[in-house]
C-alpha cells in the first residue's frame, strides 16, 4: 500500500461509519424487525352488485313471490268440549272421530289394521300461556301424522297438522316445537314450529348430516381348497373334474426352512457273530 493510500484510509472510516445507520434507516428491515408505517387507510367495500362474467348467458332471476293469502282462523272441533280448559281430559279416540281435519285413512287406525297405531298423547306448553297443548300422532303404513290442539275456552282448536316420514323424532325447547324427519340414510330434515298467535307455523328448516347407517356388512363366503392348488379359472367348474395345478415352490433365500418331522425308523439289533443259532426241533 502506498503512503498516499494509507493516509486517505483513516479519513474515510468516520464517513463510512456515519453512513451505516442512515443506510439501515432507509433500507430494508432486518429479519424479524417490525416497522411502523403509520395508520392504514380504511377500506370500505362497495355494496353495489357487480356481476362476474357479465357476457355469459345465465338463468333469469326468480320472480317475486306472490303475497300469501292469509289462512282462515282455526275452527273448533265440533261436539268436543274441554272441561276447565284442561286438554288432558279430552278423549283422543273421540277427538279423532270428530275432527274434520283427520283423514279417512287416519280414522282406520281407530280399528285394528296392519301398520296402524295411535301414540300415547303428549302435553306441552307451545303457546306460552302456561297451559299445555295436546299432541297426537296417528301412525299409518308409510307415514305418521302429527296433530296439535289448544284449548280456547271450553272448545278445542286444531293449530297444526303435519305429515312426517316413519321414525320421525320430536322435542320441545321452551315453547318451540322441533320435528326431525329421517330424509335419507345420511341426513335428516329439522323443522321448527312456533306460535304466531293463531296457530303453529313453520319458522325454520335445515338439513343436517347424520353419517352412514351402521348396518352389518355381508360376510363373503370362503371356499376351502386343497393346499397347493390354484383357484379354478373363470368359466370353469371348481368341482372334482378339474385337476389341481401344483403351485411353484416358494424360494427360501435368506431364510432357513423349518425341518420336517419324520417318523422314526425301527432299527433291528445286530446279530452276534460266532454264536450258533439255536433251533427248536419238534420230534414227530
Amino acid at each position: 500500500m502506498s503512503t498516499a493510500t494509507a493516509r486517505r484510509t483513516p479519513a474515510l472510516r468516520p464517513a463510512l461509519l456515519a453512513a451505516v445507520p442512515l443506510a439501515l434507516a432507509v433500507g430494508c428491515a432486518a429479519p424479524g424487525e417490525l416497522r411502523d408505517h403509520g395508520a392504514a387507510a380504511p377500506v370500505t367495500p362497495s355494496a353495489a352488485s357487480i356481476p362476474l362474467w357479465p357476457g355469459q348467458v345465465t338463468a333469469p332471476p326468480p320472480e317475486p313471490a306472490a303475497a300469501r293469502t292469509p289462512e282462515p282462523a282455526p275452527q273448533p272441533v265440533p261436539e268436543v268440549t274441554v272441561t276447565g280448559q284442561d286438554v288432558t281430559t279430552v278423549d283422543v279416540r273421540t277427538l279423532l272421530t270428530k275432527d274434520p281435519g283427520v283423514s279417512q285413512d287416519e280414522r282406520r287406525a281407530l280399528e285394528p289394521c296392519t301398520g296402524c297405531e295411535i301414540r300415547s298423547p303428549e302435553y306441552r306448553d307451545l303457546t306460552g300461556d302456561g297451559r299445555p297443548e295436546l299432541l297426537v300422532v296417528v301412525g299409518l303404513a308409510g307415514v305418521d301424522v302429527l296433530h296439535v290442539y289448544t284449548a280456547s275456552g271450553d272448545r278445542l282448536l286444531p293449530v297444526l297438522r303435519v305429515q312426517q316420514l316413519k321414525r320421525f323424532g320430536a322435542e320441545t325447547i321452551g315453547t318451540d316445537l322441533w320435528l326431525y324427519e329421517p330424509t335419507t340414510s345420511w341426513s335428516r330434515t329439522s323443522r321448527l314450529y312456533r306460535w304466531d298467535g293463531a296457530r303453529l307455523v313453520l319458522a325454520d328448516q335445515k338439513v343436517q348430516g347424520t353419517g352412514p347407517t351402521t348396518e352389518p356388512e355381508p360376510t363373503p363366503s370362503v371356499v376351502e381348497r386343497p393346499v397347493g392348488t390354484r383357484p379354478p379359472a373363470p368359466g370353469t367348474s371348481g368341482g372334482s373334474g378339474v385337476s389341481p395345478v401344483p403351485l411353484p415352490a416358494v424360494p427360501t433365500v435368506g431364510r432357513t426352512a423349518a425341518p420336517v418331522p419324520r417318523e422314526p425308523v425301527p432299527v433291528r439289533p445286530p446279530m452276534p457273530t460266532g454264536t450258533p443259532v439255536a433251533r427248536s426241533e419238534t420230534t414227530p
